[in-house]
């Protein structure tokens, strides 16, 4: 099984706290001869006559030296793993988990900006310590 990122546990209580279902740990995903596993599958119900938004959540801390190199490995699984998704679950969203330290460095970077928008990256922004969600952005 593949390491959990250091903020995996915080991240899962604040989607608890935001009245989130955490329904799989991880989400495993098939696509002939490659399996995925994203950090989390949750959901939430939205109203009796919509019924539930399903999401895929990939943890991310951005922790290490180098925030670029964090950046190119979160952002290469996010395109992967959405295209695993479009495959085997399709109504499922998938979004990036990153700390609210990283989200107002790097991510107002211009290179962050100029990547985010054409990739449709759709980023939670979360506080470990206080283990909460600060913003969906979508």
């Amino acid at each position: 099984m593949a390491a959990k990122d250091i903020f995996h546990e915080a991240v899962k209580r604040a989607l608890e706290k935001d009245q989130l279902i955490i329904t799989k740990e991880p989400l495993e995903l098939e696509w002939e001869e490659v399996i995925v596993k994203i950090n989390l599958g949750a959901e939430r119900l939205i109203a009796a006559n919509r019924g539930n938004e399903k999401i895929a959540v990939e943890i991310k801390s951005f922790v290490s030296i180098s925030a670029i190199s964090s950046f190119h490995t979160a952002l290469g699984q996010f395109l992967n793993y959405r295209i695993m998704l479009e495959v085997n679950d399709p109504e499922r969203l998938l979004y990036l988990a990153v700390p609210v330290e990283a989200y107002q460095t790097f991510f107002q970077s211009r290179l962050a900006q100029v990547v985010i928008k054409p990739y449709q990256l759709k980023l939670i922004i979360y506080k470990p310590k206080t283990e909460e969600i600060i913003q969906w952005i979508s």
